[in-house]
């Protein structure tokens, strides 16, 4: 599915905040020297990994 801009940011922030809290990873293997959330997710984001959907109004 294609998100918007928006929809993407605020996928990547849910997704951060939860590895922040210390949620696993869902990626088999984290490169060592990525350490921030926000970089997890948005390698998590671009794998098509994350399990978080938006659902938009008709």
């Amino acid at each position: 599915m294609i998100y918007t801009r928006f929809e993407k940011a605020r996928i990547i922030g849910a997704r951060a905040l939860q590895l922040s809290m210390g949620a696993p990873s869902i990626l088999a293997e984290v490169p060592k020297d990525v350490i921030d959330p926000v970089e997890i997710a948005m390698l998590e984001y671009d794998e098509g990994a994350i399990p978080i959907t938006v659902k938009k109004r008709r």
